[in-house]
């Protein structure tokens, strides 16, 4: 049975660091010269040397994402299922410890918050969840999934990760699309920011693509939390990863997203920080090393840096997010989990990307496509 962990295994991580800042101008010519990347040109794009080139890189990334998704755009609205947790994560405000109030949407309450997603135009919704097996473990999310099946092209979820057979019957059930973040792919970072939980367990998350792959997923989606420890090397370790799915579960399609830790989610100062330009760099990176991939930006960033980087190889990105429980219409309230976001609605986002010559698409490009 292949398992990414065999192979992840094999890299030391201050080594692989050492690698990336050890990259020459000329490794980076040559990365931007070559049509077929490797992970040693992943490294030299996303390597401080390849700074002065951010430009060139950026016009390569733009030629490339409307080569392959044209002048599109995927929208998709995140709805909050629950924020009740089980885990502590030192940078979330579900952590366990966190003194709020716990909800987790009924039926008729999920239905309510659908109503309005639907009347923004949404087709494609990503269902989120704290980390909590007894209130909204597989047979939550199955009969949620049921419930709204019929409403969307297509169902995405960011939850605690699941076992395998969990996974096969929400596939069964309507299931689309999974998105795991590692978080970090430092092991003993990982272990200081998840204390207690099952997500302390670095080894079970690290397998859940493996799990999601041999479920029959249609798409995973990738990503590293950027700032609880050097965005270069968690970013090759996620680029590794992703090579190493695309290669064993070659029918499902994949992601990666961009999260930037923020301060006061959580607490949390960031240990290293990525600037606007480094995730500039490391999309346009992303974009370089495939050109398949969807990546994916959500509201956390502020307007005017989604502004720009929605021509620069972004293919799906969110609006008007809530990220409380019954946000948009059950409980609507501002809760601050993020200190920077974009918080335009879904109408003025629209046109938005319409001023930048993109359209606009509701359903997921594998549908899209075959319309």
């Amino acid at each position: 049975m292949s398992h990414f962990k065999t192979l992840f295994d094999t890299y030391n991580w201050d080594f692989t660091l050492a690698s990336i800042y050890d990259k020459t101008p000329v490794d980076v010519k040559n990365a931007l010269a070559k049509d077929k990347l490797d992970l040693e040109d992943f490294k030299a794009l996303i390597s401080p040397a390849a700074k002065p080139f951010l430009e060139q890189m950026a016009q390569k990334s733009q030629q490339l994402t409307k080569k392959r998704f044209g002048n599109t755009i995927q929208m998709y609205a995140p709805m909050y299922l629950s924020n009740e947790c089980q885990n502590i994560c030192t940078y979330c405000g579900f952590s366990m410890t966190n003194k709020i109030p716990r909800r987790t949407l009924t039926d008729a309450e999920i239905l309510k918050e659908v109503a309005f997603l639907k009347n923004k135009g949404y087709d494609h919704i990503l269902l989120v969840t704290g980390e909590a097996n007894r209130t909204v473990g597989v047979n939550y999310l199955k009969n949620a999934i049921q419930l709204i099946r019929s409403q969307f092209s297509n169902i995405t979820i960011e939850v605690q990760p699941l076992h395998q057979e969990e996974y096969e019957l929400l596939v069964q059930n309507g299931l689309y699309a999974v998105l795991v973040y590692q978080e970090t792919y430092h092991r003993e970072e990982y272990k200081k920011h998840h204390p207690k939980g099952k997500k302390s367990n670095f080894d079970y998350r690290l397998d859940t693509p493996d799990r999601l792959g041999k479920a029959g997923i249609h798409k995973i989606g990738l990503g590293a939390l950027f700032g609880l420890e050097d965005w270069r090397a968690d970013s090759f370790f996620t680029a590794l990863h992703l090579q190493y799915l695309q290669k064993t579960y070659w029918k499902t399609k994949y992601s990666i997203s961009f999260p930037r830790l923020r301060p006061h989610s959580g607490g949390l100062e960031p240990k290293v920080e990525m600037t606007d330009a480094d995730l500039v760099q490391l999309i346009c990176a992303f974009r370089l090393f495939n050109e398949d991939v969807e990546l994916s930006m959500s509201t956390r960033e502020s307007e005017i840096f989604r502004n720009h980087i929605v021509n620069l190889g972004i293919t799906s990105i969110s609006a008007e997010s809530k990220t409380n429980p019954g946000g948009y219409a059950v409980a609507p309230q501002s809760l601050e989990q993020f200190e920077i976001s974009d918080e335009r609605s879904t109408e003025t986002i629209v046109k938005m990307l319409k001023n930048n010559g993109l359209e606009v698409v509701w359903k997921d490009w594998e549908q899209f496509e075959s319309v």
